[in-house]
């Protein structure tokens, strides 16, 4: 890329960015001063914006990096993360969301603790802050850094290494998101988030109209019809055994995952917690899952398109999107598209960074100092450990590069060290009342040490997503067997009360129902059945 075109780039980006952030600090003006307004946005988030920010939050530069990444050297199949989340989505809002709301939890760990005590909140505030320092917000830094050094190829523009060059690319990308986290709240990540939720929207649908063109030697139809006749098998959704995603694992440990991240993980499920209403709740959640459902043509599809024009000349698999955006999106739209790519990065940033941030305050820094603490202490702290985790961060992000299968897999395997006593946790708290605090904190010590020695001492032959699924179930009757041989001698209920209406909307149950539609004619495309083949 020329100078002058990098010039525009740069200048055409920073002026979309400066209007969402502009817009943004008007909409959070006097909002975020005290901790309900900077940790849950004052308890008043509409659907639309919920929406617009689980969709930014969970759709960033490793899904565009990733999921394009598996599709170019595989197939379809890790879409399974992105399709079926929808039947996790339905449970978050029609089980998981009444009950938090009900309870007027800011944490889930707060949760924890109203169900079994402090010990059990303290040692899933740790889990969380751990998979967020160590793997998510590292990841994130990381592939968005990817994306930007192949696309305006950095090492070349400033005359530095390669790693040089990243490690420039990852300090600027989490300054800059940072500071939305550290100083605007969730509301203003929120409203910045549905903003860059549309320009992603945009975007995803024109690079691989752009592909196409490219496939086709300018004919959009030409390139579809390559990717529809040729090499079909990249375009099969079910997954054999060697897959990235093999089918059966949709019905093990993939239900597991993605009730981990849509029900119980913190950054997820925080926006949710600042609704006005438990109606505005499920509309923003059940939105959401049909947004999961664009995923396979978003940031899939480029990756197929990828492979058949470069063929397995690439160096890596992670850089198949980016090599497909620098090649063939036209000058004028890359400015818009770094603005959307940084948008999505500083998304997810953002979040974890406020998220991990109220874990620490809520759920470690103010049981510990057991005195009341006053809005402006607690803020301060937040922005100080919103500080030490971009600072960590930035020493574990350029590791990710020596990752053997590619960011994904890593990402996913990481995740597992958290996700399912987290979830067994919850699900046993919410549908028992007698299981004691022990049972949890068993269970927590069990998970992290069998998961270690299971995934990298012993050799296993089982796909990590089905150890999610063997685990959790051996965790959940360990804590059954325990709540029956020494159960607790009161038995629980909820101890906070509402503060949103608790109503839930009307059409709930019908839109998720449509939602179950869409995901499984969705699965039935990219099959044998569909467009694709098996082989």
């Amino acid at each position: 890329m020329g100078t002058e075109n990098v010039t525009f780039t740069l200048l055409s980006c920073l002026f979309f960015m400066a209007l969402v952030a502009g817009f943004a600090y008007f909409k959070t003006r006097g909002a975020v001063d005290t901790q309900e307004g900077y940790f849950l946005a004052g308890r008043g988030l509409s659907g639309t914006f919920i929406a617009g920010s689980l969709l930014l939050t969970n759709l960033s530069a490793e899904q565009l990096i990733g999921l394009n990444g598996s599709a170019y050297a595989f197939n379809m199949t890790a879409m399974a993360w992105e399709v079926t989340a929808g039947f996790a989505i339905i449970v978050m809002a029609l089980v998981f969301l009444p009950r938090y709301l009900g309870g007027a939890f800011s944490t889930l760990p707060q949760f924890l603790e109203d169900r079994f005590d402090r010990g059990v909140r303290r040692l899933s505030a740790v889990l969380f802050l751990l998979g967020y320092g160590l793997i998510t917000i590292p990841s994130i830094l990381y592939s968005g850094s990817l994306a930007v050094l192949r696309l305006f190829d950095v090492p070349g523009l400033l005359g530095l290494e390669y790693s040089s060059a990243l490690m420039v690319t990852l300090f600027l990308i989490g300054v800059v998101g940072g500071m939305y986290a550290i100083f605007g709240g969730l509301r203003a990540v929120a409203i910045s988030d549905t903003l860059n939720g549309v320009g992603l929207l945009i975007i995803g649908a024109l690079v691989p109209i752009f592909g196409l063109m490219a496939l086709g030697e300018g004919d959009v139809t030409a390139g579809l019809n390559t990717v529809l006749t040729q090499d079909t098998h990249k375009l099969n959704a079910i997954g054999q055994a060697e897959d990235p995603v093999p089918f059966g694992t949709l019905f093990t440990g993939m239900i597991l995952a993605n009730l981990f991240y849509w029900g119980t993980n913190q950054y997820v499920i925080q926006r949710t917690l600042g609704a006005r209403s438990l109606a505005e709740g499920q509309k923003g959640v059940l939105l959401a899952g049909f947004f999961k459902l664009l995923v396979p043509y978003l940031m899939m599809l480029p990756g197929v398109i990828a492979f058949h024009l470069y063929a397995g000349s690439l160096q890596t698999m992670d850089l198949a999107y980016p090599a497909l955006v620098a090649d063939v999106l036209p000058v004028y739209l890359s400015g818009f598209f770094l603005a959307v790519l940084l948008g999505a990065v500083f998304s997810s940033f953002n979040s974890l960074l406020n998220s991990a941030a109220t874990l620490f305050c809520l759920d470690v820094y103010q049981p510990l100092v057991n005195r009341p603490i006053s809005d402006a202490q607690m803020i301060r702290v937040a922005k100080r450990v919103s500080l030490v985790i971009v600072l960590f961060s930035f020493a574990a992000a350029p590791m990710l590069q020596f990752a053997p299968e590619g960011l994904w897999h890593i990402i996913r395997v990481f995740t597992g060290f958290y996700n399912i006593p987290i979830i067994a946790l919850v699900l046993v708290g919410l549908f028992t009342n007698t299981v004691p605090p022990i049972a949890a904190k068993v269970v927590v010590v069990f998970h992290v040490l069998a998961y270690a020695l299971l995934q990298f001492v012993w050799e296993i032959d089982i796909n990590f997503i089905h150890l999610y699924a063997v685990l959790f179930v051996i965790e959940v009757l360990m804590m059954l067997a325990i709540g029956w041989k020494w159960p607790s001698a009161e038995v629980w209920c909820f101890s906070r009360p509402a503060m949103v209406d608790l109503t839930p909307w009307r059409y709930a149950h019908a839109v998720a129902g449509l939602l179950v539609l869409f995901i499984v004619l969705t699965y039935v495309l990219f099959s044998p059945l569909g467009i694709a083949t098996s082989v």
